[in-house]
């Protein structure tokens, strides 16, 4: 099994140059036998296999939010003369599905002009609202998430998805019931996720359009209580599947309250330019779909590591 590291300073910025002696693998709290060990540390995509995807959220994100994330894209895309470090390519999430705008291109220019002609087919979207809506959201949601990591399966490197939205209704509401059967299909759902992002090399990153005017909303402190792993489907929860959890245990960030959008990518995408794949004989496990816990330790004092916090085993 591989797992993509990020270590960052005090300041948030990926550290280069460290060795496979400064780190400590642990399974399950057992230390694990790292087999391999390879650092990147370079844009140049001959030797530095990352690409970006940026998605578009239509479907969670109001019509105005979007016509500014417009304009936040153009400056993350023109920025450094339009040279992007790491090629990326766009997707839109809309009411229909997936539209993907481009091939993966580090011309940010011509992408620029792509994304122009793509404005002119923004629109509302109207849909049922309360439970049923969000419900409807949630599936339009989980099922975009689930097209991108299948589709990065069959590109080699990895990925940095950096979804632009609010969030996905997480319907983490007590009179809401929610069935055993609902529980084994919200942990299907977990599972699957789970083990599609980790297998794609997909590291999944959270961005709020909204900006400060909507930092201190509920929603943007909820999906905390839900990012610790879901071991069995007894305990699992709509809430589970909420975005910002789901980037956290891939290895990813969640960033709000800023109006700045543009920058927030640029600090995501960074992560691509200084990280490390470790390499290690997973455990079985004596039922399907058991939970093992990863960690990551560093011989240095200062440094912080990113990574999945872990996966699930079977016989």
């Amino acid at each position: 099994m591989e797992l993509d590291v990020v270590v960052t300073d005090k300041a948030g910025h990926p550290v280069p140059g460290l060795q496979q002696s400064d780190f400590t693998l642990l399974d399950d709290k057992q230390p694990a036998t790292i087999k391999s060990f390879h650092a990147f540390d370079s844009t140049d995509p001959s030797t530095n296999p990352t690409q970006v995807i940026l998605l578009v959220d239509e479907v969670n994100t109001t019509f105005s939010a979007i016509s500014t994330e417009r304009d936040q894209l153009q400056i993350f895309l023109l920025q450094n003369q339009g040279h992007l470090q790491f090629p990326v390519s766009m997707i839109f999430l809309t009411d229909t599905g997936m539209q993907t705008l481009n091939k993966p291109t580090t011309d940010g220019n011509a992408l620029n002009d792509q994304l122009k002609q793509k404005q002119s087919q923004l629109r509302a979207i109207t849909r049922s609202s309360g439970f049923y809506g969000a419900a409807e959201r949630m599936q339009l949601s989980l099922q975009g998430l689930q097209t991108v990591a299948t589709a990065a399966a069959n590109v080699p490197g990895r990925k940095l998805l950096v979804w632009i939205s609010p969030g996905w209704p997480i319907m983490n509401n007590p009179d809401v019931y929610v069935s055993e059967k609902q529980q084994k299909s919200f942990f299907g759902v977990i599972v699957e996720l789970s083990n599609s992002l980790r297998q794609s090399h997909v590291t999944l990153y959270s961005v709020d359009p909204l900006g400060a005017a909507a930092a201190a909303q509920i929603r943007n402190a909820e999906w905390r209580d839900f990012v610790k792993p879901v071991r069995n489907a007894n305990h699992a929860e709509p809430a589970d599947l909420a975005l910002q959890a789901i980037a956290t245990q891939s290895g990813g960030e969640v960033l709000f309250g800023s109006n700045d959008v543009a920058s927030e990518i640029s600090k995501f995408v960074e992560d691509g330019t200084a990280w490390y794949a470790l390499t290690f004989d997973s455990q079985r496990a004596d039922a399907p779909n058991t939970w093992h816990d990863l960690e990551v330790k560093l011989d240095k004092a200062g440094l912080k590591v990113r990574t999945r916090n872990g996966y699930y085993a079977g016989p």
